[in-house]
């Protein structure tokens, strides 16, 4: 604490290593991607991890790098979530926060040729995988009567693009993300979802390298002018499971660069560049406001 009985800066993010203060955060989709960079946040606040993925091999690489466990579930199939969640409250004890991360994406192609069996895949996967994480382990938490989930949604869940079944799949991610909070809020139990923007993994990265999935680069449509790094999204993630979001719940975040408000400017000449850095200068007499008077 500073001389004036204040929390400095430095104190205050030297307190978010210990956010977590060693409660459970399950991280499902944790292996990589941006499931993997919010494991490496939330282990560096505070939090017991478990990194839970179909994929078991990538899961223990990264629990065991990170110091937390390994978990196996596919998202597909209720009944190993169910186990999955009774499993690591039987091992570790009551979780506190879950991350859904899993999801599977779709190639680019106008909606007459996209198989039927692909959208019932990307479906069953995002939304139906969604509900069943939130359900095995919401239902937990509310019987201990705390805990906060967040669900991985993405800004495709409220703009249209030419991924017809994995936009109406975040869309209904969305739509579960807010139900959950309303059926869960009273137990004690917040849920949140996070719409993340063109987020820098390698999946993206090699698609924005090779040319062939975007007209453009990504960056040079969102306010920002840039990409999403993975830390940041979890970053967003840390602060929505944390204390310090204690009356946030129901909330749909955009972790976008600005890519859902950018895109109207192109008719207008596109975001205006960077203004020149230097001293703010006063403004001229014929931009100031008039005095306000009062009666």
């Amino acid at each position: 604490m500073s001389g004036n009985g204040k929390e400095s800066a430095q104190e205050k993010f030297a307190a978010l290593g210990d956010e977590g203060r060693g409660r459970l955060a399950v991280v499902i989709g944790g292996a990589t991607g941006i499931g993997e960079a919010t494991c490496e946040v939330l282990s560096e606040r505070g939090w017991l991890l478990v990194v839970a993925d179909i994929n078991r091999d990538a899961a223990a690489i990264t629990a065991k790098r990170l110091g937390g466990h390994a978990q196996w579930l596919d998202t597909t199939k209720p009944e190993t979530v169910e186990a999955a969640a009774q499993e690591i409250e039987d091992a570790h004890g009551p979780v506190f926060a879950m991350v859904m991360c899993a999801a599977i994406f779709q190639p680019r192609r106008p909606i007459d040729e996209t198989p039927l069996d692909e959208w019932e895949r990307i479906l069953r996967t995002n939304v139906f995988g969604t509900y069943m994480a939130n359900l095995a382990f919401g239902r937990r938490m509310a019987a201990h009567g705390e805990g906060a989930m967040v669900n991985l949604s993405s800004w495709n869940g409220i703009r249209t693009t030419p991924q017809h079944a994995y936009a109406a799949s975040k869309a209904g991610v969305n739509m579960l993300t807010e139900g959950m909070a309303v059926e869960w809020g009273r137990s004690g139990v917040r849920v949140n979802g996070i719409m993340p923007g063109f987020v820098e993994v390698p999946r993206v990265a090699k698609q924005i390298a090779d040319g062939k999935r975007y007209a453009g680069h990504p960056k040079d449509l969102s306010a920002l002018g840039r990409i999403v790094q993975p830390r940041e999204v979890g970053d967003a993630i840390s602060f929505l499971i944390s204390d310090r979001a204690a009356a946030i719940t129901g909330v749909n975040l955009a972790v976008d660069t600005g890519t859902l408000v950018a895109p109207s400017w192109s008719m207008f000449g596109g975001s205006p560049a960077a203004r020149p850095r230097s001293k703010t200068q006063p403004l001229p007499a014929s931009a100031k406001l008039p005095a306000m008077t009062g009666r």
